[in-house]
């Protein structure tokens, strides 16, 4: 349900200690959503996703630890179709099934 799912994130941020990498860590997954609710299969999340990732990588402007760490739980949250939500607040259950439109 969708408390669940604000829980889960609000561990996965918490893991964080560098401030920095939790509002990294939320702007991807704002961005995610966005793209998400405009039909955009997981392929194009993960791209977006790894531009995102290399571009924090090009101008080191996270610890390596951090950046890692944040790779890896992008690399889960992605395809856990239960991250996204769909407008109405309902977990969005039909994700690798849309169509673009």
């Amino acid at each position: 349900n969708k408390c669940s799912i604000k829980i889960r994130i609000y561990r996965i941020m918490t893991s964080f200690e560098n401030p920095k990498a939790i509002r990294h860590f939320q702007s991807i997954c704002d961005s995610c959503q966005d793209l998400v609710s405009r039909f955009h299969t997981p392929s194009d999340l993960r791209l977006y996703c790894d531009g995102y990732l290399q571009a924090l990588r090009n101008c080191n402007s996270l610890e390596l630890r951090d950046q890692e760490k944040l790779e890896s739980l992008m690399e889960r949250w992605i395809l856990d179709p239960s991250s996204f939500i769909e407008q109405g607040g309902e977990e969005n259950k039909g994700f690798f099934d849309k169509k673009r439109v």
